[in-house]
């Protein structure tokens, strides 16, 4: 399924509120993202930085911590009404801070970066190729890409449910993506199950973090049940109901362009 801008945007925005409660993989993964990339080069200290898909900040306040050494941060995302929120996780920083809305595959950067980074949002782009060549054009010579995206396994469980689903790559598939104008220092992956009391309780959990964003149509009580149903008689443990995520990560560096 090829993902609908404008329903992402409509399901982030919707989930504002409730985000960073439930976003507790997405905190995981953050960590994961900045611990990989502290071991891959530990002496980085960016003063130009550009996050992909900021959304409330979570990884924005991680960075403004991170990278004392920051003169100037820009970040994007789709919606545009977070930027007031991503302003208040940054502190002093928020004075040399550019927002930009819209799509990154869109969007006109205004700089070179030390460091683009992005986190937990990748996986909704259209043209991750595309995307690449850009981002390289906009990085310093001896800068870094820093990305975690989400796998083939993601939310399986809602697939085999309902059918439905991005269309995810595997690490081989995004490592080859990366490597057309990157080299690659370091990529790994992992698997994060959370585990609900019901099938109903997983609905509200994807609600809450946006994540929600394939499928625009309600259901009917006779959907919601039946899916409760199978989700139920496929995916029950003893602690409940499970829900599997697939992080994919990838530290890179761009090659130089030939003259």
């Amino acid at each position: 399924m090829i993902p609908d801008k404008n329903l992402i945007k409509l399901r982030f925005e919707q989930a504002a509120a409730t985000y960073e409660q439930q976003a507790t993989v997405q905190h995981l993964v953050a960590d994961r993202l900045l611990a990989l990339l502290a071991g891959a080069a530990p002496a980085l200290a960016p003063a130009s930085l550009l996050e992909i898909g900021c959304c409330t900040g979570l990884l924005t306040e991680k960075i403004a911590t991170r990278f004392p050494s920051l003169t100037h941060l820009t970040v994007s995302d789709l919606v545009a009404s977070f930027a007031p929120c991503v302003e208040r996780k940054v502190g002093n920083l928020a004075r040399n801070m550019t927002f930009l809305a819209g799509d990154i595959e869109g969007v006109i950067l205004p700089d070179r970066y030390d460091l683009i980074i992005s986190s937990s949002t990748l996986h909704w782009v259209h043209d991750l190729p595309g995307l690449c060549r850009k981002l390289h054009a906009h990085l310093n010579p001896h800068a870094l890409l820093a990305v975690s995206v989400y796998g083939v396994e993601n939310l399986r469980e809602i697939r085999a449910v309902t059918g439905m689903g991005l269309r995810y790559q595997d690490l081989a598939q995004l490592q080859a993506v990366v490597a057309e104008k990157f080299t690659i220092v370091a990529a790994e992956q992992a698997r994060e199950t959370l585990w609900f009391t019901n099938p109903f309780a997983v609905l509200q959990h994807l609600r809450d973090t946006g994540v929600n964003s394939v499928g625009q149509q309600a259901w009917t009580r006779k959907q919601v049940n039946e899916f409760i149903t199978a989700y139920t008689r496929h995916f029950s443990g003893e602690q409940g109901v499970c829900l599997t995520y697939h992080p994919m990560f990838i530290i890179a560096r761009p090659n130089a362009t030939p003259i």
